[in-house]
């Protein structure tokens, strides 16, 4: 296995509906694991995963980025003014510039907006990353390009566009890309959003999984917890349950892209079947095992 090493970096972070995150679960339970503010919004990461691989530097998601205007900024929650991530780049001695590859799961903005230069009063916001290939599943892209109208909103057509001029998006069909190579495995998943993307890295202690939208922080290792933006709630309850339980048998791990306080977790079962998270690690510093 070549040289491969782990580490999370947050991107801007979010306030949205606690209600809209835990869809049918009533407040009682949810609360349990976040406290709300006093406009019922609970505090979400958009974070995303550096992989450095060899001489490569992969990316796993952008999180929400800086892109939108103030308006929308307040509309969605979107806490901090500046491009967080490239700041968290930065830190670790790299701009977006150094990235050879980024891995996106789905296309919602909350997801892919950082690919974008912050806002600006003089002009539109411009792709960046410019040496990276993008990788994002063929359902996916199918639809981000045409959207149901429930969930149009979540996509962003000027970054759509801009992704297919650079000339360097990969639609993926399969488990696996040309570009990633060996140690990387795709799962599918579509009761959040179709053809969500999740990508499994080999790792010496275990697979880890970017699990993405399918369980975005640890209260949703749970099984009936779904959010209310997920598309088909039920399928992605048995989506879930067979990735976990897979995972289980495979010493597996997961990294989570909304939780405020987790970044990576292992899981069990006990022996009612219930699943839920432990080891919690609050972030990733060049994890290598």
């Amino acid at each position: 296995m070549p040289t491969r090493s782990l580490t999370s970096l947050l991107g801007n972070s979010q306030k949205l509906d606690g209600g809209a995150m835990f869809g049918n679960a009533p407040k009682a339970l949810w609360t349990r694991w976040i406290q709300p503010d006093d406009l019922n919004r609970i505090p979400l990461a958009c974070r995303a995963l550096l992989v450095r691989d060899g001489g490569r530097n992969l990316l796993f998601e952008a999180g929400i980025g800086a892109f939108f205007d103030p308006k929308m900024k307040d509309r969605y929650g979107v806490v901090e003014d500046q491009h967080v991530l490239l700041d968290q780049l930065a830190s670790h001695g790299l701009s977006h510039e150094d990235i050879d590859v980024v891995v996106l799961s789905h296309l919602h903005f909350d997801h892919a907006g950082g690919l974008l230069s912050p806002w600006s009063s003089e002009g539109p916001s411009h792709l960046l990353f410019p040496k990276a290939t993008f990788i994002v599943g063929e359902r996916a892209w199918e639809r981000a390009q045409n959207p149901h109208f429930r969930d149009r909103a979540s996509f962003l057509p000027d970054l759509n566009a801009q992704l297919l001029a650079s000339g360097r998006l990969e639609v993926a069909s399969g488990d696996s890309s040309p570009t990633l190579g060996a140690g990387y495995r795709f799962h599918l998943s579509d009761g959040h959003t179709p053809g969500l993307l999740l990508t499994e890295i080999a790792m010496p202690a275990g697979p880890v999984l970017f699990a993405g939208d399918l369980i975005p922080g640890t209260p949703w290792v749970h099984l009936p917890i779904t959010m209310g933006y997920d598309r088909f709630p039920e399928l992605l309850i048995e989506e879930k349950e067979a990735l976990l339980a897979d995972l289980l048998v495979r010493n597996g791990r997961l990294y989570y892209t909304h939780d405020a306080g987790v970044a990576m977790s292992r899981i069990t079962r006990d022996d009612r079947g219930r699943y839920s998270a432990i080891d919690p690690l609050e972030s990733l510093a060049a994890l290598t095992s």
